[in-house]
């Protein structure tokens, strides 16, 4: 959605909220950022080799009252930062993943989800989450082998179930990850990785 700022292929406004109704944007957040703030942003959050390089670059154009308004002007900005475009991927895709996150505090609202989620399973019940993002699915992962358990033989007969409740076992050991052919029917699908819980007790 260009026009919410979520997309560096047209000239949106430098926005990326998913609830409008905050007052924190994209701009704001990097008016908001010291240099070291916001090169962490960009390594935690967008996973970005080149952070401080960007960071500096976005944090210039602030200081000098040339923060880009569009997301146009700010992925140029990023590219030129590192030094152009190169292969496949856009210099900017980390660089906008990382605000966005950052703007709409992504993972903390996933981290709060996740349980909240299994708790309100009946046993039986599976918790599919589908992420787009080696963050995501690290938490995602994380979060469902924390729950997973396993019965442990003891010795004088018997057995017993170690593991954290409620309890719940991995669907499919590895996540499920899009075909080359639905990939060719929607290029979006690419990077998606479903994971699924099911409910023990």
């Amino acid at each position: 959605q260009p026009e919410r700022g979520f997309s560096f292929l047209g000239a949106g406004p430098l926005d990326m909220r998913m609830d409008t109704r905050q007052e924190l944007t994209a701009a704001r957040l990097l008016e908001q950022l010291t240099l070291d703030e916001l090169t962490d942003v960009l390594r935690r959050y967008g996973e970005e080799l080149m952070a401080r390089r960007v960071a500096k670059a976005i944090h210039a154009a602030v200081e000098q009252g040339q923060l880009p308004t569009t997301t146009a002007e700010l992925a140029e900005l990023v590219a030129e930062a590192k030094g152009g475009r190169r292969g496949r991927t856009h210099p900017a895709t980390q660089t906008f993943q990382a605000l966005r996150i950052a703007v709409n505090g992504e993972l903390a609202a996933l981290s709060a989800v996740l349980p909240a989620a299994l708790d309100l399973l009946a046993p039986g019940g599976r918790l599919a989450v589908i992420s787009f993002h080696s963050l995501e699915d690290r938490m995602v992962k994380q979060f469902m082998a924390a729950h997973e358990g396993r019965d442990e033989a003891l010795a004088q007969g018997g057995s017993r179930w170690s593991g954290h409740l409620p309890r719940g076992r991995r669907v499919v050991r590895k996540a499920i990850v899009p075909t080359p052919e639905e990939v060719a029917r929607n290029p979006r699908a690419r990077s998606a990785k479903l994971r699924v819980l099911e409910r023990l007790v």
